[in-house]
């Protein structure tokens, strides 16, 4: 329903405008969001997953640029703004930021300043959003470590980002992000540089928060073991296009496109013998300067139809009601994978 939508992400397009020509990091994206839901992001590096978070907070940087595309926000029943007509460096973008969408970064050692402590880094974002005495967000800040499971809050909230581990400065991004309570989180690769047990850790924490604050997370990775643990929903990713999209057990129980099957055939299978080969995807990801014609994955696919893969990039074919592939094997001509 129309109510229960939080975002809508449509046509976006971010481009690169570099010296060896233009890179499509971004092309045509089109998702939702609903209140509430946690909407997993799936694929290799260079897909554009991350490049579609940033360009949701307007965080894109030279040579970069966003040139269309809408990003529709409900703050409330009757206040929908799109954030692309917003400056991105105006008041009224970044009272967005942080308050009703916030991000949890990759890297929290580049998402915190070193020559603060992350008590004040936290209770900043108190002072500019909330506009707290410095006292109360001092204590608020506590508040929050304490709540992302910080161990000793009252002393790390004195201590600086080298001083703590990886898990606990992850735990202070969290934090940061958390703490004006948005209605949605992008969470980027926020468990690639830690360990198994603290990963385990981490995404339980955000599972739990997120249904403590009622808050809707795009949650950004490569781990398809991940989106299944944590998602509601997922959109597969390649070469800057949603190629999939659908609910988690439609997408694990039956995906459609040759790469979501791919995906997924690559994942070690439990039972399996020690000498059984891991199934990897053939080919590489073609330079972004140099982008095949008609659908990018063809020169990769298994199913690669001659004069039909090679000629245009496929529309996205409903399959289900909540179930979409951009393939030609669904156009209704071709036999389905």
């Amino acid at each position: 329903m129309t109510d229960d939508l939080l975002l809508q992400v449509r046509d976006l397009k971010t481009h690169f405008f570099t010296d060896t020509g233009v890179v499509r990091a971004v092309d045509g994206v089109s998702f939702d969001i609903k209140r509430g839901e946690i909407v997993g992001m799936l694929g290799e590096s260079g897909c554009g997953k991350s490049v579609t978070g940033y360009s949701i907070l307007h965080l894109i940087n030279a040579p970069g640029k966003i040139v269309g595309g809408e990003i529709l926000f409900r703050r409330g029943e009757n206040d929908v703004i799109d954030l692309l007509k917003y400056d991105p460096r105006s008041d009224a973008m970044r009272q967005i930021r942080g308050r009703d969408i916030s991000m949890v970064f990759q890297e929290p050692m580049t998402a915190l300043d070193p020559l603060f402590t992350v008590g004040d880094q936290v209770a900043e974002a108190l002072l500019v959003h909330e506009k707290l005495s410095k006292a109360a967000a001092q204590k608020a800040a506590v508040e929050l470590l304490d709540r992302v499971r910080m161990p000793e809050p009252q002393k790390a909230v004195e201590k600086y980002p080298h001083q703590l581990s990886g898990g606990m400065r992850q735990r202070v991004v969290i934090a940061l992000a958390l703490a004006c309570r948005p209605k949605l989180l992008i969470a980027d690769e926020p468990t690639t540089a830690l360990d198994v047990t603290t990963e385990a850790q981490i995404l339980e924490l955000m599972r739990d928060l997120q249904e403590e604050l009622g808050m809707a997370i795009l949650f950004i990775t490569h781990d398809l073991g991940i989106i299944a643990e944590m998602a509601d929903s997922a959109v597969v990713m390649y070469l800057g296009n949603v190629v999939e999209h659908g609910d988690i057990k439609s997408l694990f129980n039956a995906p459609k496109h040759p790469y979501t099957q791919a995906l997924y055939e690559s994942i070690p299978k439990l039972g399996e013998g020690r000498l059984e080969r891991l199934q990897t995807i053939s080919g590489a990801v073609p330079s972004p300067n140099n982008l095949p014609k008609g659908c990018k994955f063809h020169p990769r696919c298994s199913y690669f139809m001659p004069g039909v893969c090679d000629a245009a990039l496929p529309p996205l074919y409903q399959i289900e009601p909540e179930h979409e592939a951009r393939c030609y094997l669904y156009d209704g001509v071709h036999h389905g994978v």
